[in-house]
């Protein structure tokens, strides 16, 4: 198997790593959506609901674990290619028109990732910590959701991060199916059609809803 992480350990098998584990976060990203747009029934029962069956179902539990396991293999990786990339780029890289061949967001992955990693743990500890792991929750989570997007400054502050999302998606979309080798004229416009939408679609939904709570609700 020495060939196997030899591979895997080389800039190509580095980026393959990033590009599954994206696409698999990505679904993940989908799911969540789906199942927060119960926030928005007005008396909590279903989402109360779904919450419990996530919380008891030996199967979801056992994914989660997985779900873990793939944000912290993306992140590692992350920062292994963002460090190489950057021991790798010229002195002189500054000195060139760079915005001419990509985006600020392209080029800057790590940082956006990041910020969206300490967005993450922000909201894991509004919510995931104290009802799965201290159990240190008074309220349902149906109400905590409610009083926390009720706080307007953390509202902004999830808005932002769904902005900061959304380019990250954009780039990251597109450069998981190139690094996998699904480039075709007749499909690569599709491709990038499809990552566009999800990337502005899918963030938006995110944002609605704690938006909704706190100034509409």
């Amino acid at each position: 198997m020495g060939w196997l992480s030899k591979a895997l350990s080389g800039n190509l098998g580095q980026k393959l790593i990033m590009s599954l584990t994206g696409l698999f976060l990505i679904s993940f990203l989908l799911e969540h959506l789906l199942s927060n747009l119960l926030l928005l029934k007005s008396d909590g029962a279903d989402f109360n609901a779904y919450a419990e069956f996530m919380k008891t179902n030996p199967v979801i539990q056992a994914a989660e674990y997985i779900l873990f396991g793939g944000f912290i293999v993306h992140i590692i990786y992350a920062a292994i290619i963002t460090a190489k990339n950057k021991k790798a780029r010229p002195q002189g890289y500054a000195y060139n028109n760079a915005s001419a061949n990509s985006s600020w967001f392209s080029r800057n992955m790590g940082l956006s990732g990041s910020m969206v990693l300490i967005f993450l743990i922000v909201h894991l500890k509004s919510f995931f910590v104290p009802h799965k792991i201290t159990h240190s929750a008074t309220t349902t989570i149906y109400d905590d959701a409610i009083i926390t997007f009720g706080n307007v400054p953390y509202t902004l502050f999830y808005v932002a991060a769904m902005v900061l999302l959304a380019f990250h998606l954009n780039h990251g979309f597109q450069s998981a199916f190139q690094t996998l080798g699904l480039r075709h004229p007749k499909y690569t416009p599709f491709i990038k059609k499809l990552g566009t939408a999800f990337a502005i679609l899918v963030p938006a939904g995110f944002a609605a809803i704690p938006l909704y709570i706190c100034f509409i609700r």
